[in-house]
């Protein structure tokens, strides 16, 4: 039973949607098992770019079967949107499925989000996509689920009630009422457009992986935005990391074989929240501005910095990571030094794994250890091989470091700057 789960290792934004791409050469399946269309994976195909939200990154290939879980949160209006683009640029979506048990995404919970970031003392900073407003409903057990896109009447009647709701609040704090009958005309064009994708994904899946099918289960966001081991409160509403995917797909933890881990060649992070490697200097420019670092979903500029060692490590053991795909290891080609944070120094005590405190975090300082440098190009790499010595001493010593092993090397966006290890 071949499954492969595959999950972002920092703070998201590590390149999962790429690495999924390559490795969906030799999978029948891909299922994205949590998150929403806060996700933004980048798949470059020749001259072409495509940023997907919801549906799964395997939709590149021909035949792939490409099921979105119970576990992620569906803006039904955003998901027949990303089709139609993705239909519109000559991509299939004939193997898409829906599940039937996924929660979905309203106007009221975008609109609950913005409001409940605007008044906060603390903010988390929020995609806006209505997110943890649906996981909110989820646990309060009055979400409205995938299945209810079949049942239009049904539907009606629950989204009215959760809009009047919605809107109780809305005019409580000052906030001008949606508009109902506005609304539904949307939702409802969207779930005639989506009813033929609704299935019982965990049947499908488990199908698959008892005929003997490859399996790859692609997480979005990362470790640190887990809601149980993420840097709490700055985190997103779902469990990001690999023991996920069999809640957020409906399999066995028997299934699983390998878990990928996608990690940065260095640090980034998009939103608040503590960051210990962040760079504020020339350094932290160039990362940002060589490595394209702005948000897929919401073009904000990330926050970079240094490889955090500490971070890694702790995300490795988290997930039971056993294959590393390293991304982005071309953005350091122009430095003559690079920093490696290998523990934290809190008020005088070295820390080794991260504490839950974001106070703690937030006062932890890095300790660092220097390498060499390449100061030339990687781009053209195609083996471990061909890469400068000092590029290859550095995979070792993060791989050593976090304590896995580095499966995959990426020096650069395209399909063909990948290779393995």
């Amino acid at each position: 039973m071949p499954v492969d789960v595959l999950v972002g290792t920092q703070w998201g934004d590590e390149g999962k949607g790429k690495l999924i791409d390559v490795l969906t050469r030799d999978v029948d399946m891909v299922v994205r098992f949590q998150g929403g269309n806060n996700a933004g994976h980048t798949v470059e195909i020749g001259d072409q770019k495509y940023v997907l939200h919801l549906v799964p990154s395997g939709i590149f290939r021909k035949g792939v079967k490409c099921l979105i879980g119970n576990g992620v949160v569906v803006d039904p209006i955003a998901l027949v949107a990303e089709m139609e683009n993705l239909v519109s640029r000559g991509v299939s979506v004939d193997d898409v499925q829906l599940s039937d048990r996924a929660h979905l995404i309203f106007e009221y919970h975008k609109r609950a989000d913005a409001l409940r970031e605007a008044g906060a003392k603390r903010k988390i900073g929020t995609t806006g996509r209505g997110i943890g407003p649906a996981y909110t409903d989820k646990a309060a057990r009055v979400g409205i689920r995938g299945c209810e896109l079949l049942h239009l009447d049904r539907m009606e009647n629950l989204f009215r009630e959760q809009a009047a709701r919605y809107n109780q609040l809305f005019v409580a704090n000052g906030v001008e009422a949606l508009n109902v009958d506005e609304q539904w005309t949307k939702v409802k064009a969207a779930a005639l457009y989506l009813q033929k994708y609704v299935q019982d994904t965990v049947v499908t899946a488990n199908e698959f992986i008892r005929a003997g099918k490859n399996v790859l289960f692609e997480g979005a966001q990362g470790a640190f935005l887990d809601i149980d081991h993420g840097t709490y409160p700055f985190v997103t509403s779902s469990t990001t990391t690999s023991g996920g995917a069999c809640a957020g797909g409906g399999i066995s933890p028997r299934s699983v074989r390998d878990i990928w881990g996608v990690m940065k060649a260095y640090t980034t992070r998009v939103g608040e929240g503590p960051f210990p490697t962040e760079l504020f200097d020339a350094d932290g420019n160039t990362l940002r501005e060589v490595g394209g670092e702005f948000g897929a979903t919401t073009g904000r500029p990330r926050r970079c910095g240094w490889f955090d060692a500490v971070a890694g490590r702790y995300s490795c053991m988290l997930s039971g990571i056993n294959k590393l795909a390293v991304t982005k290891l071309d953005v350091l080609d122009s430095f003559e030094e690079i920093k490696i944070c290998v523990a934290y120094d809190l008020n005088g005590r070295k820390l080794h794994y991260m504490p839950a405190s974001v106070e703690d975090l937030s006062a932890a300082t890095p300790i660092y250890e220097t390498v060499p440098g390449w100061n030339c190009s990687t781009a053209d790499a195609r083996s471990i091989a061909e890469l400068p010595v000092n590029a290859q001493k550095y995979l070792r010593r993060i791989a050593e470091l976090v304590e896995s092993n580095v499966a995959i090397v990426s020096v650069g966006p395209r399909r063909d700057q990948t290779f393995q290890a």
